[in-house]
């Protein structure tokens, strides 16, 4: 086993992915540690200019699979194409973002090479010559270090690690051949639905403001509250979010929820509006850089995790924010 890191990029519309540069300025900082170098692997048709330009933030060479059995996604083939590649280089790690589709397929890939998997990573270093990674424990109370005897395979929590600025590097670009085609996978996504085309993803997002069940049902005496939650997203650039009670209820889909069943989140904003701070909902978005909480309870539990609080009706707050946010970013 060399020093090289294996960074596999998740692309969208034939372009990286935020979060999969991510990955990949983790991967490349690490394999300088370990004194490697650092591989992206891009899979998908239609990349090849993508594949390109990933040597701008990171990577020493990049490599690409394109064709048949990538012409839709499916968990089982980037899972078997990661681990072939990670056999065939000799990675000492192996990364991907921790979205809803890299928590579906590397521990699929980990299983197939038999190797150690850490989930959610907020930290990874080289250490000792080997690759060291972070995780939060027990609802984010407190955090373990993670290494392996072999390659260690690692999720990287999305915003945790910097997003790198294009540089003037240059890597080129290998094609990679698979024995499988479409024809031979159990498992593959036929048709994604997709929601609204601008609506940004909480778990990528920069600012977050997320509503509780103290927001009240949008469909009736809640409904200018969500409508003034929704204005002020707009206002700030913000994705809106929320806790678990309210997709419960059916007030927002699941694709919205911070927490422990739902998403997890680390923007350099968080606003918690009408939440009250249960320790499942804390454990989704306690790595904000900044978390401002927004309750008429003065005791509630999330006022204890904020770094600024508003004790007061978000019936009240919500357009005062707005305003001041919009008058603010005017000037």
């Amino acid at each position: 086993m060399g020093n090289d890191v294996l960074v596999y990029v998740e692309s969208k519309d034939a372009k990286a992915t935020k979060a999969g540069l991510q990955a990949l300025a983790a991967g490349a900082a690490v394999a300088k540690g370990l004194g490697g170098s650092c591989i992206a692997l891009l899979a998908g048709n239609n990349l090849d200019s993508e594949a390109a330009s990933l040597g701008a933030f990171g990577a020493a060479r990049t490599l690409l699979a394109s064709g048949d059995a990538f012409s839709k996604y499916s968990p089982e083939a980037i899972a078997r194409l990661i681990a072939n590649q990670a056999q065939v280089r000799g990675a000492v790690a192996v990364l991907a973002s921790a979205t809803n589709q890299g928590k579906d397929f590397l521990p699929q890939a980990a299983a197939m090479m038999k190797a150690a998997f850490a989930s959610d990573i907020v930290e990874l270093r080289a250490e000792g010559g080997k690759p060291v990674a972070v995780r939060p424990v027990f609802a984010g109370k407190a955090r373990v270090t993670v290494e392996a005897t072999g390659p260690l395979f690692a999720t990287l929590r999305p915003n945790v690690f910097p997003t790198p600025s294009k540089g003037a590097g240059v890597a080129p670009v290998e094609s990679v051949k698979v024995a499988f085609s479409l024809a031979d996978l159990k498992v593959i996504v036929k048709e994604i639905v997709a929601g609204a085309s601008a609506k940004l993803d909480v778990a990528e997002a920069e600012v977050v403001c997320s509503g509780g069940r103290g927001m009240k049902d949008p469909a009736t005496d809640g409904k200018q509250n969500w409508e003034n939650l929704e204005k002020l997203a707009k206002v700030i650039g913000a994705a809106v979010g929320a806790s678990r009670a309210v997709v419960d209820a059916g007030w927002r889909p699941h694709a919205d929820q911070v927490g422990q069943t739902g998403k997890t989140v680390s923007p350099k904003l968080y606003i918690a509006c009408a939440i009250s701070g249960a320790i499942q909902h804390l454990a989704g978005m306690s790595g904000s850089k900044v978390i401002v909480a927004i309750n008429k309870d003065s005791q509630a539990p999330v006022f204890k995790v904020a770094d600024y609080g508003i004790v007061g009706s978000v019936e009240e707050v919500l357009p005062a924010l707005t305003a001041a946010f919009a008058l603010a970013l005017k000037a």
